[in-house]
């Protein structure tokens, strides 16, 4: 009998959608403010909670269980904003205001582990996650400052040194996973078709992003595979092997 079994205690899936508005992606930025705004709290919220589960898996490993289903509501709640938004633009009914599995369809979920490694915490979630990190500058982007010093003229005498000047600013710079779902878009304005190879590569970067999350939110020691699981589905033990 063929297994079903999930490479990873992670689980990311989500269902493209038959049928997609050509414009409304162009306005979804304003209708996701309100989950926006209630997401931002939550994970200021999240953040904290896993501090807090951070010393109970050092002192006891393990993840005190009502902490770790809500920062996995958070991911949730968040993946499935991100599905409807511009992480993917591959549905139009509007998600749910709830931390819980719901008929929605894009979903997370983690397992939860019984057991966890209690020095493991101490590094997991920067130096192991470093390489991960790396790899999710590039489907997600970057930031950087950067600033110049405004020289004054060679003959300029020392006494005006107080108008000596200086410019600062934050750029950024696009990663993957947006480029691709504006291509997704574009296409979607003109043919109000979402290419399914497109789609798969977008989960694959997104199942991606949630794997190394998960991880750096404690919530599994199950490092982080560097590979891209494409597909609406979670791929099982035996598909990946084959692969």
């Amino acid at each position: 009998m063929t297994t079903t079994t999930p490479i990873s205690p992670v689980t990311l899936t989500g269902e493209l959608a038959p049928q997609l508005s050509r414009w409304l992606w162009l306005v979804k930025w304003i209708l996701v403010i309100p989950h926006l705004v209630v997401l931002f709290f939550l994970t200021i919220a999240a953040l904290f909670t896993t501090i807090i589960a951070g010393f109970a898996i050092l002192f006891t490993g393990r993840y005190p269980r009502s902490l770790f289903d809500f920062s996995v509501g958070v991911l949730r709640w968040s993946w499935r904003v991100a599905f409807y938004s511009y992480s993917a633009l591959a549905v139009d009914k509007y998600p749910p205001f709830s931390l819980d599995k719901t008929d929605y369809p894009a979903d997370f979920d983690v397992a939860y582990p019984e057991k966890l490694m209690n020095g493991l915490v101490l590094v997991k979630w920067w130096l192991l996650a470093i390489p991960h990190y790396l790899v999710l500058a590039l489907i997600v982007g970057s930031s950087y400052e950067w600033s110049q010093r405004t020289n004054p003229p060679a003959d300029q005498r020392l006494a005006d040194i107080g108008t000596w000047g200086s410019a600062m600013g934050v750029g950024s710079t696009p990663g993957l996973l947006a480029i691709l779902v504006l291509i997704a878009a574009v296409i979607l304005l003109f043919t109000a078709r979402y290419p399914q190879p497109l789609f798969d590569f977008v989960m694959g970067l997104n199942r991606w992003v949630h794997r190394v999350y998960a991880y750096v939110f404690l919530l599994t020691d199950a490092y982080p595979p560097f590979r891209l699981d494409q597909g609406g589905s979670e791929p099982s033990a035996i598909a990946a092997a084959k692969a």
